[in-house]
C-alpha cells in the first residue's frame, strides 16, 4: 500500500494539530479543575431508549400519566443514564488515553434530572500516582459533578483510572512515591 500520509496512530494524528484526546499521567495537576464541554440536553428519546435498552421499565421514567401523579409531577430520567452521559462527557479530559477506569465511588444524585434539561460536567483531579511496579503508567482520581442549566448539583461521583505516561520513568511530581491499587497495577 502507497504511503500516502494515512496515519491511525494517535500520537501522530494528535501532532498533526488534531485536538488531543486525554491526557497522559504528566499532564495531569492535582487541584486543576476540567470544564467538559460540550454540554448535553438530554430529551424524552434519550431518556426511554436508554431505559428500553437496558431493561428498565419503571414508569417514572417511561409513563407521563404515571409521572405526573410522583411527588415530581413529570418524568424524571433514569439515573444510570445521567451517570453515563457525565462519565462519556469527561472522556476526552480525563480518561481518553486510559488504559482501564479501576473504580467508581461515591456516586450520587442529589437532585433530580428532568427531559430537556441541559448537564454541564466538570472534573477535579483529586490526586495522581505513579505506579511502582509498572514505569510506564500511573493513576489519577478525580471527581466529577453534573450540573443543570440552573447551576443544581444533580450528580457526583468519584473514578480512579490508571493512564499511561508520555514519558516512562521520569519523575511526574505529585504522590509519586505512593503505589499503586492492587486491582490495577
Amino acid at each position: 500500500m502507497a504511503d500516502n500520509g494515512f496515519t491511525t496512530d494517535q500520537r501522530e494524528r494528535e501532532a498533526s494539530g488534531g485536538h488531543a484526546y486525554g491526557r497522559y499521567l504528566e499532564e495531569f495537576e492535582e487541584g486543576a479543575v476540567y470544564k467538559h464541554w460540550p454540554a448535553k440536553t438530554v430529551t424524552e428519546a434519550d431518556d426511554h431508549l436508554f431505559c428500553l435498552i437496558t431493561m428498565n421499565h419503571h414508569p417514572l421514567h417511561i409513563n407521563d400519566v404515571y409521572a405526573g401523579q410522583s411527588q415530581q409531577g413529570r418524568n424524571v430520567v433514569v439515573g444510570p443514564l445521567v451517570y453515563s452521559l457525565a462519565l462519556g462527557m469527561s472522556v476526552s479530559d480525563v480518561s481518553g488515553k486510559a488504559i482501564a477506569n479501576l473504580a467508581t465511588e461515591e456516586l450520587s444524585h442529589p437532585a433530580p434530572v428532568f427531559h430537556g434539561d441541559t448537564l454541564f460536567v466538570e472534573s477535579e483531579v483529586l490526586e495522581k500516582r505513579e505506579s511502582r511496579s509498572k514505569p510506564d503508567r500511573g493513576t489519577v482520581k478525580v471527581h466529577t459533578r453534573v450540573f443543570n442549566q440552573e447551576g443544581t448539583l444533580v450528580a457526583e461521583f468519584k473514578r480512579l483510572v490508571l493512564v499511561p505516561r508520555k514519558t516512562p520513568g521520569a519523575a511526574v511530581g505529585g504522590n509519586g512515591d505512593a503505589g499503586a491499587t492492587a486491582s490495577g497495577d
